[in-house]
């Protein structure tokens, strides 16, 4: 079931939205960027359009993103269609973009620091994060696994819910104990995916 869950639903947003997570400053505020992005009722397409559009304009670091136009951050969103929300997002975009600049030098491993490797204390910092609230704080966790190990097995509650749902171990030790290292993000987000879909569980469990 595990190899099936991860063909079929395994890709991180991080994947999809183009990004190759590496322990480095614009690869990691290009993931905050998407975590913004999926902080708000909209689809996940939707989001992982806009931070591709975002990263096409240029808006790959917090400077160039403070230093962009709101309209131009404004037009971007536009075209990934991320309707209702663009404006507000833009200067949400814009207002983190700052902060990252002012309290973490631009670089969130300043912040990975400042937590002291806590979870906790990392999400609790990820919320100050204008629009990013509980569920974007873990989508945050779940993905940065991959290039942060002292989070790993990151499962937050969502991934161990479905978990349970499918009879597998829903602790994340018992998570962590089915895949490598290198796949608890893959195996997290399929289960947040499929989670999501009751269609998708059903055929997970009847297989």
């Amino acid at each position: 079931m595990v190899r099936r869950l991860l063909a079929e639903h395994g890709r991180t947003y991080a994947e999809e939205a183009g990004i190759t997570l590496q322990d480095k400053p614009s690869p990691l505020y290009r993931l905050l960027v998407l975590t913004v992005l999926c902080s708000i009722r909209i689809s996940a397409e939707t989001a992982v359009k806009a931070a591709r559009e975002l990263s096409a304009a240029g808006f790959r670091t917090p400077r160039a993103m403070a230093d962009s136009g709101w309209q131009e951050r404004v037009d971007a969103l536009g075209r990934a269609h991320y309707v209702r929300y663009d404006e507000s997002t833009a200067t949400a975009l814009g207002e983190g973009a700052q902060l990252v600049l002012d309290r973490w030098h631009g670089d969130l491993r300043r912040m990975r620091e400042e937590a002291g490797d806590d979870p906790g204390a990392l999400r609790g910092l990820l919320r100050e994060v204008p629009r990013i609230g509980p569920v974007g704080a873990e989508i945050f966790c779940r993905e940065v696994q991959v290039v942060w190990p002292w989070l790993r097995p990151y499962f937050d509650d969502r991934a161990c819910g479905a978990a349970e749902e499918l009879g597998l171990p829903h602790t994340p030790e018992g998570l962590g104990r089915l895949v490598p290292p290198e796949e608890y993000a893959r195996l997290s987000a399929a289960l947040v995916r499929a989670g999501l879909s009751k269609g998708a569980l059903a055929e997970l469990r009847a297989a």
